[in-house]
């Protein structure tokens, strides 16, 4: 939700709907209109408010939804439904595409959460970015593959209603893995009329989705099959299940999530480029053909609303299992080096929050969350062919957290508002290690104030300074270890809790709804920086980091047929306390930009056309080796009928080669030194491949 209150146009259909709009251009009209109809209906139904005294809220938003007086900072923003559904889409992860200046990548099989990039951070998997879906966590913290792993594979992309994103340590409530950045997904709560929906594309792939609900309660179940273009069949079996109702009882709503995701893969994963040159593989090839995995996830999640207040219960049974081998024949040239991956865990957790008017000009709300992770199976294993034939780590974790905030947003005059706060997490550990010497545990406490202003300059500008304390979470079992599994020397231990420290300078600038600009220049650094290890398969700690960037974000309504965004981004990164030439973080790519048209031709025809440029990034940290920039552009076209949409989308339309990500490390293949070479290990883009999708609603 909107840090900062504030009024906005709104029409009460009677006896049943509000409906707040964000952008006030020809608000009036659409109310009359509105209104009229509704009017007209329901004297037609023979209904009145005396007879159904229920309300319910509907908030429209969009690409193009005004935020000058509402945003807490230039790169806070929400994404609408129709800027959702228009645009190509390869993986479900790539539904963070939508922040401005975010990429979604992939190493691995599509079963495996993406790699995220944002603001000059590697996010990896997760470490540095949270994200939740209808109010509830989706990161994993001490997780088997990495730490804060960040799978967005469950969600159903046809019921997101709304993205609602913020960027840097800026909002209160946001915690733990939100130093770079949060997202927030809700699904939608009430469906026009059930649908069903086909698709098939290049490289057998088959999805079918079902949606059914009603006003109050919404179902859906969804399939996929998909042997992707790799050398090796990649075997995608993914299922998705979702059910959702709203009992509305006066002033109070409480909705139940109840959402089923199950998932299993195989992986060509990144191959090194002397293999490609040398004609031991193709591009597309493989070096271990028994690497991929399998993952699930279980989850109930009941919600509150009030006027005042929102209240939240959930929980989560997790299984996750993955084989990688990074390094072939490195460490074990006779049974490989592949290993296994093991996570399983039930997550319970909750949240209260509540606000309170002191007057038309200050309100004050304040709010707890607490979760417990009880991981039964946190493993480590080395496996040959998936047979197991060594443990590395075997250990039962549980780790809870605790965490409470309180703000304040005070109307100071007509053009100053200022939103300050400060947020208290608390974390406590117990690691059971195979090993005793890797028991034990641990807890720490960690304050983060945050302070938001914002001045209206204009009806059409506004500045913003945001300065704040956020936060990451380490892996539990580094912050007790004491032996080193690999080598059997002493470990120092790591903090459990890491903060970081964030500034930010912003405009916005808004014409209507036609022209939308944000400028944004930041600074944030991190005590500890979470790093992929790429021949350890794991997220390690590393020396605190600093970045320093820009981004605008660009919005245009040409007319009324013709939509252009555009994202660019610029960050310097970099190791704090060391010399120029070795500061280079691997993986941190510098400079992004992605651009969109979208164009609706009739009522029935719209088209889509996007573009996604990645520079390159240091791979090593004296920036010797560097990864080369990619190119990606996708583009779809929709045709919508009485009850039928027949979609085609073409993704890689220009079929480029360039690597989705790149590594530099080293290995060893059959035949080389026992000390292996040291290479740049990529994966490639996903060829020129098409989907053609039938959406028919009953």
């Amino acid at each position: 939700m909107p840090t900062f209150r504030h009024k906005t146009p709104r029409v009460i259909i009677p006896g049943r709907v509000v409906i707040t709009f964000r952008s006030p251009a020809n608000v009036r009209a659409v109310i009359i209109l509105i209104t009229l109809l509704s009017s007209a209906a329901s004297l037609a139904a023979g209904a009145s408010a005396e007879t159904d005294e229920s309300i319910e809220e509907v908030l429209i938003y969009g690409r193009g939804t005004g935020q000058v007086g509402l945003s807490t900072s230039a790169s806070h923003g929400f994404v609408g439904f129709e800027d959702i559904d228009q645009p190509p889409l390869l993986r479900v992860g790539e539904l963070v595409e939508t922040v401005p200046g975010m990429v979604a990548t992939q190493h691995s099989g599509t079963g495996k959460a993406n790699q995220y990039f944002l603001r000059g951070f590697n996010l990896d998997h997760g470490t540095d970015f949270s994200a939740h879906l209808n109010g509830m966590p989706l990161n994993m913290r001490t997780h088997g593959h990495g730490q804060g792993y960040l799978d967005l594979n469950p969600i159903i992309p046809e019921l997101v209603e709304t993205i609602e994103y913020q960027k840097g340590p800026y909002a209160i409530r946001k915690g733990d893995f939100s130093s770079a950045g949060s997202v927030d997904f809700s699904y939608r709560h009430a469906l026009d009329s059930p649908a069903i929906k086909v698709s098939t594309g290049s490289y057998g792939f088959r999805r079918a989705l079902l949606t059914l609900g009603n006003r109050n309660t919404v179902a859906a179940f969804d399939t996929t099959r998909y042997s992707g273009p790799w050398d090796i069949d990649e075997e995608l079996k993914q299922t998705k299940g979702h059910v959702g109702w709203s009992i509305p009882t006066g002033d109070l709503t409480t909705q139940f999530h109840l959402d089923y995701y199950r998932s299993s893969w195989q992986a060509s994963d990144q191959i090194p480029k002397r293999a490609v040159s040398q004609g031991v593989i193709t591009p597309r090839g493989f070096i271990d053909p028994d690497l991929g995995g399998s993952s699930s996830r279980y989850s109930l999640n009941m919600t509150a609303i009030g006027d005042q207040f929102e209240g939240r219960l959930y929980g989560v049974a997790s299984d996750f299992e993955l084989f990688s081998n990074f390094t072939y024949l490195l460490e074990n040239q006779d049974l490989g080096d592949e290993f296994e991956q093991v996570d399983q865990r039930s997550i319970w957790g909750g949240s209260l929050e509540g606000a309170h008017d002191i007057s038309s000009a200050i309100s004050i709300s304040a709010g707890g969350e607490f979760r417990h992770d009880d991981i039964r199976q946190l493993g480590l294993y080395s496996t040959s062919s998936r047979h197991r034939w060594a443990t590395t780590r075997d250990d039962e974790v549980k780790q809870t957290s605790v965490g409470g905030f309180a703000e304040l947003n005070w109307q100071v005059n007509d053009r100053l508002r200022t939103n300050a706060g400060l947020r208290a997490d608390y974390f406590s550990t117990d690691v059971r290690a195979a090993s005793v010497e890797n028991s034990g545990r641990a807890s720490d406490l960690l304050i983060s104030p945050k302070l938001n202003l914002a001045y209206l300059v204009s009806e059409m500008v506004e500045l913003y300074v945001n300065v704040g304390r956020g936060m990451h979470s380490n892996d539990a079992r580094g912050t007790v270890v004491s032996i080193d599994p690999n080598t059997g020397s002493p470990a120092d231990s790591v903090p459990l809790l890491v903060p970081s420290t964030g500034l930010e300078l912003g405009v916005r600038y808004e014409l209507e709804d036609r022209l939308k600009l944000a400028l944004t220049a930041f600074s944030i650094e991190l005590d500890s920086e979470l790093v992929f290890v790429g021949d350890g398969g794991s997220t390690e700690p590393n020396d605190g980091s600093r970045r320093r960037g820009f981004e605008a974000a660009f919005f245009f309504q040409a007319s009324r047929t013709l939509q252009l965004d555009a994202a660019y981004t610029r960050t310097k990164a970099s190791f704090a306390g060391v010399l120029d030439s070795v500061d280079g973080i691997p993986g941190a790519i510098e400079t992004t930009l992605s651009s969109g048209i979208s164009a609706r031709w009739s009522d029935s025809v719209t088209t889509s056309f996007r573009v996604r440029y990645l520079g390159g990034a240091p791979l090593i940290e004296d920036r010797s080796v560097t990864s080369d920039s990619s190119l990606l552009a996708n583009a779809a076209v929709s045709l919508k009928l009485e009850r039928t949409e027949i979609k085609l989308e073409m993704l890689n339309v220009f079929d480029s080669g360039d690597a989705d990500i790149s590594y530099f490390y080293a290995s060893r293949l059959p035949g080389e030194p026992a000390s292996g070479i040291t290479d740049v290990h990529y994966h490639p883009l996903e060829p020129r491949n098409v989907r053609l999708s039938i959406q028919y609603r009953l």
